[in-house]
């Protein structure tokens, strides 16, 4: 976070399409605005895939998300513009040899690099960098990320707003913890933050119809995975874990790896009725 890119090592300049579109002169403050929506909507969505930025990645968002429902056609040609101009602002940005990342993105890198050098397992990397980049989002600007009391606000929407529970506000206030003292390399942290428990959640239960109607509105890809899940009880590490020779529809059962002993010498597996 010493404006230093994490991947070159070397000073780079930084550049930041929001602050960019925001001054732009060749754009009303409508189209502004309207651009910023769909923009930022892209970007969230290609940081959570963890997609390099570029032409590619607009495409992939293009396909699987502007054009997964009908949309009025003067609303898909602002979106078309504004990824035009985006585009073209990475363009520039690469011939000037700058950091065209997002503030989240480059969030999210500097965490995974440092939870690295730390010894940290992958999975507590992939959440604190989910965090912080969620972080990155709320702040805007690097100078609103390394302020403290702008980390204390969001801990604050968290528990009041979103009223997320308390194991899960613990989680987020670890991951700023990491982040100021391992990546920003800051003596003392103290966010100030006291953490509030909530009442459970009462799940919300569909029934066999209700469940097998959101099924059948999954694209073909999806929708045999979704079905082995159900019928089977599956977990989604259980899902994604499933090896084809474990299942056996003749005797109705998946054999599924146990993730407690998934690293060990031998793999263990429990026996899940296809139903």
């Amino acid at each position: 976070m010493n404006g230093v890119s994490s991947d070159a090592g070397k000073r780079r300049p930084r550049f930041d399409w929001r602050e960019d579109l925001s001054r732009s002169r060749d754009l009303t403050r409508q189209e502004i605005d309207a651009y910023g929506y769909v923009l930022g909507w892209m970007e969230d969505w290609r940081v959570r895939k963890e997609l390099p930025a570029g032409r590619e990645a607009a495409r992939a968002w293009w396909r699987e998300v502007a054009k997964a429902k009908d949309r009025p056609e003067w609303q898909l040609r602002q979106w078309e513009e504004a990824i035009r101009w985006y585009l073209s602002w990475l363009e520039i940005c690469l011939r000037q040899g700058g950091d065209g990342r997002s503030v989240p993105e480059r969030l999210k890198d500097a965490v995974h690099h440092a939870g690295a050098r730390r010894g940290l397992a992958l999975k507590t990397r992939q959440t604190y960098a989910g965090w912080i980049a969620r972080f990155g989002a709320f702040a805007g600007t690097e100078q609103r990320v390394l302020d403290e009391a702008v980390a204390r606000e969001w801990l604050v929407v968290l528990v009041d707003k979103e009223k997320v529970a308390f194991a899960t506000q613990k989680q987020a206030l670890n991951a700023l913890a990491f982040f100021y003292h391992d990546v920003c390399g800051r003596e003392e942290v103290d966010l100030q933050v006291k953490m509030r428990r909530t009442s459970p959640r009462q799940p919300v239960i569909l029934n066999r119809a209700e469940l097998m109607g959101l099924i059948g509105k999954l694209e073909d890809r999806y929708r045999t995975a979704a079905l082995l899940q159900y019928g089977a009880g599956l977990r989604l590490t259980e899902l994604v874990g499933l090896r084809l020779k474990g299942v056996d529809l003749e005797r109705g059962v998946a054999l599924v790896v146990l993730s407690s002993h998934a690293d060990a010498g031998g793999r263990q597996h429990r026996p899940g009725l296809l139903s």
